[in-house]
């Protein structure tokens, strides 16, 4: 399943269509759920670990190809357990359980239950619900051998860490396991991003159109989420949309300004299909360019095309980073308060997994590229007039015979919409 071979196979072109037919090979969801347990399975091994509990739906998806809804996301009431050796066992939030028993054959019936949830603390401990939830828990650990051993933990909410703990479970961190884990894509993670991306080229289609002045920011949000959601969108995420002067300093959000002419814009569009995440900035002018702004965005992606080129398996994330301006060249303090404006991030069912890239961290803590990984590159530069700013991401496939762009709506020059 990690064969290079099948990465290079797959990688090639985001198929036009991601559900199963039986003219054309596209994804297999259950050889994607083998390959991802296969990946956890081995990265427990290779740990000093017995067992992960993640509450962090990202990694229970990864670990058992299940999924109720956006609104779980931050509320911690799902986990599961991967014991060195066993089968994942999930406990979902109530009658989802019921619902796992008869629809997802590929998790044996008992081990779909239902979870003993503090609801962030909205239950209160004298309930002893945390109790009962630990008590199960180490109840599979013994099962599976590894009672003894540490165990992994993502994210976790105060009473349940304190039940683990009075419960003699020595916790560490489970998250590097995680990453560890969901590093490199398969053939089929590859395509599912690819086909996210390719709607969200088609969202930038109608953002081109739209784009005048008198349309607010938050106009541009709307069109964007009803695009996205049409075309069959799990989670619109987040939509950053960011014009005129609100261009310098960038504050990672959208507003109701409404854009005038010659003014520019940029917009970041995150969503997922599948469960599999964009990240995604095109930048625009308004009516007409001026010369700062066509000066701002050569360099940003002058900037943005020289870490492409320097991509392949083996190079090192800070080799890379070097090649981008400093804090100060773009006008800011210190790295801290550039960090994420040139910058590069993992895709998968996460906004950021490996490699993180920026000057902040990837100077003296570097990461080798491998292929089969997925991420984003993002550059940022503020233009001369003081207001403007240009800001790219592309989207970035590592293969065996260098890197392989997968946004395809047009970057390279400055794109200005509705001309005059």
């Amino acid at each position: 399943m990690e064969g290079t071979q099948e990465v290079r196979t797959y990688a090639t072109a985001p198929a036009p269509g991601a559900m199963a037919v039986d003219f054309e090979e596209r994804v297999d969801f259950r050889r994607l759920h083998g390959y991802r347990l296969g990946r956890v399975r081995a990265a427990l091994e290779r740990s000093e670990l017995g067992a992960v509990l993640c509450f962090d739906v990202n990694n229970i998806r990864y670990i058992t190809s299940t999924a109720i809804g956006e609104w779980t996301r931050d509320k911690l009431t799902r986990y599961t357990v991967l014991a060195r050796g066993a089968e994942p066992v999930l406990w979902d939030f109530g009658s989802a359980a019921v619902h796992h028993r008869l629809h997802c054959p590929w998790i044996a019936p008992e081990n779909s239950r239902a979870a003993h949830t503090t609801m962030r603390g909205a239950v209160g401990p004298e309930a002893g619900i945390s109790e009962r939830g630990i008590a199960e828990i180490v109840d599979v650990l013994r099962e599976a051998g590894v009672a003894d051993m540490p165990v992994g933990i993502d994210i976790i909410d105060a009473p349940l860490m304190f039940a683990l703990q009075r419960a003699g479970i020595e916790v560490r961190d489970g998250q590097q396991v995680m990453h560890d884990a969901r590093q490199v894509k398969s053939p089929d993670e590859i395509m599912l991003l690819s086909r996210a991306a390719a709607m969200v080229d088609g969202a930038y289609q109608r953002v081109a159109e739209a784009l005048k002045p008198g349309v607010r920011e938050n106009d541009i949000v709307a069109l964007v989420n009803e695009t996205l959601y049409t075309m069959g969108s799990d989670d619109v995420e987040s939509v950053n949309a960011v014009s005129g002067e609100r261009c310098v300093p960038h504050p990672h959000n959208f507003s109701d300004r409404m854009i005038r002419p010659g003014e520019q814009a940029f917009f970041d569009i995150m969503h997922a299909f599948n469960g599999y995440r964009t990240c995604y900035y095109r930048c625009f002018s308004v009516g007409y360019s001026t010369p700062a702004q066509r000066d701002a965005y050569k360099r940003a992606r002058e900037w943005m095309d020289t870490g492409i080129d320097m991509i392949k398996p083996g190079v090192t994330t800070d080799q890379i980073a070097r090649l981008w301006p400093t804090a100060q060249d773009i006008g800011l303090a210190s790295e801290q308060e550039a960090f994420g404006l040139e910058f590069g991030h993992g895709l998968g069912l996460a906004l950021h997994e490996r490699p993180i890239i920026s000057r902040l961290n990837s100077l003296d803590h570097p990461m080798e590229i491998q292929e089969g990984m997925v991420f984003a590159l993002e550059t940022y530069c503020p233009a001369t007039d003081g207001r403007s700013a240009a800001r790219i991401e592309e989207e970035i496939v590592v293969t065996s015979s260098g890197p392989q762009v997968i946004t395809l709506f047009p970057a390279q020059e400055l794109f200005v919409t509705n001309p005059y």
